[in-house]
């Protein structure tokens, strides 16, 4: 089916992208620089985890910083300077069993697609407190290698007992005076070799079968409140930041009945690409990342998904493909 033919419906698109953080932006850069006339839908958070985050100061090209919500309208500026449509809109669910690919939105409209990048990223897993709300990016992160550079030589607090907690815990380490991990059982969930290096560390101070029952502070964080999970006693820990790593959500849940994923819901792609298991779907940034889930990483991500669907779009599936 020609490139050509899917411009005059306004329904059926060359390329629809979903997301609109990093990889989303990104994607849709590239994409309309190579005439795709890539359409875009945001999703429910605009911007992606960047929104919510405070400075961001080690992204290449900001020398001085800035506002995540600052750095996303940047993208999202430059990729509508090239003619990219961005719109708004939840993809609720999906249709990929045929060709061309059906999308429905939480408005009830519906798109066909030749291709499809997905970039909708993932969601912090939280602990649920209000003050964690009114605190984040106050002094609560999810992020140590995002956030940390900001409590050097202060006391914090890392919640979890998982190799992500660990990794926090280890990097806070190098920059931060103390370092508190909270573990709610009475054991961590953490690799071998990960609880070691957490053990060996001076600073690092580990507490079991604890909790966060409170966050204390109005401006920013103060102390965290902890409660035993047995004896049910409380301690205050004088700290100015606290860390969730509980883990992360991919937002990967309306196409899980066609695309692989692994065992936490994260999208499988081919080994040094973004190609899914289906042709002409793609997937970019935190969605497919479980590891480093950083704002350039997952920049390139959508670099490569656009790259990719601009190849596949040039030589489209044979009518074998197409849906009945």
């Amino acid at each position: 089916m020609p490139l050509k033919n899917f411009m005059t419906n306004p329904n059926l698109q060359p390329l629809v992208i979903i997301g609109g953080g990093p990889a989303g932006y990104t994607a849709a850069i590239y994409a309309a620089r190579a005439g795709l006339s890539p359409v875009l839908y945001q999703g429910p958070q605009p911007g992606g985890q960047l929104t919510i985050t405070g400075e961001v100061e080690n992204y290449p090209g900001y020398p001085n910083g800035i506002t995540g919500t600052a750095m996303m309208e940047d993208f999202r500026a430059q990729a509508t300077r090239f003619g990219a449509v961005i719109k708004e809109g939840i993809v609720t669910k999906v249709d990929f069993s045929g060709y061309p690919h059906w999308l429905l939105l939480n408005n009830g409209a519906e798109v066909w697609a030749q291709s499809v990048i997905i970039a909708a990223g993932a969601s912090a897993k939280w602990l649920g407190l209000p003050s964690e709300k009114k605190l984040y990016g106050k002094g609560v992160s999810a992020c140590a290698v995002c956030d940390g550079f900001f409590f050097k030589n202060e006391t914090v607090v890392v919640v979890g007992g998982g190799d992500t907690a660990a990794e926090e815990s280890l990097y806070l380490s190098k920059l931060c005076k103390k370092v508190h991990l909270l573990v709610r059982k009475e054991a961590m969930r953490a690799s071998k070799i990960m609880q070691e290096r957490v053990f060996k560390q001076d600073n690092i101070q580990v507490w079991f079968d604890t909790a966060v029952q409170d966050i204390i502070g109005e401006e920013a964080v103060e102390a965290i409140q902890a409660i035993h999970v047995i004896s049910q006693k409380t301690s205050t820990i004088a700290a100015t930041g606290l860390f969730v790593a509980i883990g992360h959500q991919p937002n990967s849940a309306p196409f899980l009945p066609y695309l692989t994923v692994d065992n936490q819901g994260y999208i499988q792609v081919e080994a040094g690409k973004t190609a899914t298991n289906i042709p002409g779907i793609f997937a970019a940034g935190d969605i497919q990342d479980p590891y480093y889930r950083q704002a350039v990483t997952a920049a390139g991500t959508g670099c490569m998904a656009a790259l990719e669907a601009e190849r596949f779009l040039h030589t489209p599936p044979d009518a074998s493909f197409q849906k009945k």
